[in-house]
């Protein structure tokens, strides 16, 4: 299993930097439209859909409603000012406070949604549908004056959350005590979660200080606090969907990774919220 793991990681880091640096935005956004659509096809189990094609069906209008969406743009530029871009995002903000609510009050808040194919499905489309705006908006942000720019906040993103996650492990297993979460992900600990945000607490500084881009200093530990936070719960989230459905991976579509929700989960979240923040800076909104 390691072997396959260690493998799948050596081929999929470069395929993710040359996706990040080397395609236009709408090349890169079809490449989000296929993750979104793959992450759909498994989220159909944790809305109830098991047969293939019940679930090829969602993902199929997963991906002809984000094709649709990214045609309905008449330019890759300023996307924060463009109608559908920020009625999305907004909805994916609401809906990560309204999942950490869900994941503090779990299992009571079950009773809720376990019962409804609907709502499963409207939470993943809250979940999906804004982690394709946020890809796109920081893809291309500051594109017009440098066409790298938005691929180097994408990456300090991921690393933020990569780093997070790291020391929130190696805090966890060395110092966890407290349980986070404990009938969610009986794993995490809020020594870990102190952990994580200090490791990215780092990473924001080195991020600020060394990246080749202007970095909103201002702002940016903040951001990055909150983002990290909200990183958490969406793992924390697709932890609660899985353990409800009975489910330990969402499929098994990358080797040693399990599927792509498992992969992405915490920047379904991450994304979005990180996205949102810079839209209301942009607006001039002061934090």
């Amino acid at each position: 299993m390691l072997k396959y793991r260690l493998l799948t990681t050596l081929i999929l880091i470069p395929l993710v930097i040359a996706a990040l640096f080397f395609l236009p935005p709408s090349g890169f956004g079809l490449v989000i439209i296929t993750v979104s659509a793959l992450a759909a096809w498994e989220w159909g189990q944790f809305a109830g859909l098991f047969t293939q094609a019940k679930r090829i069906t969602l993902a199929v209008l997963f991906a002809v409603g984000l094709l649709a969406l990214q045609y309905s743009l008449s330019d890759f530029y300023h996307l924060t000012e463009k109608p559908q871009i920020i009625y999305l995002l907004w909805a994916g903000m609401i809906w990560w406070v309204v999942a950490i609510l869900l994941v503090v009050t779990y299992p009571a808040s079950a009773s809720i949604w376990k019962s409804s194919v609907i709502l499963r499905l409207l939470f993943g489309v809250l979940t999906i549908v804004p982690f394709y705006c946020g890809m796109m908006v920081l893809r291309t942000q500051g594109y017009e004056s440098n066409t790298y720019d938005g691929a180097w906040w994408l990456l300090y993103v991921m690393l933020l959350v990569w780093a997070a996650d790291s020391g929130a492990y190696i805090f966890g297993r060395t110092m966890g005590k407290h349980k986070m979460a404990p009938r969610v992900s009986p794993g995490k600990t809020l020594e870990g979660l102190v952990g994580g945000l200090l490791t990215a607490a780092l990473i924001s500084w080195l991020f600020g200080k060394f990246a080749p881009v202007p970095t909103m200093q201002e702002h940016l530990l903040l951001i990055s606090t909150v983002v990290v936070i909200a990183s958490v719960f969406g793992d924390l989230t697709e932890s609660m969907f899985k353990r409800e459905s009975g489910i330990k991976d969402s499929s098994q579509l990358i080797p040693g990774h399990g599927g792509v929700l498992d992969r992405v989960d915490s920047l379904t979240a991450a994304i979005p919220v990180f996205a949102g923040l810079v839209m209301l800076i942009s607006s001039g909104f002061t934090l």
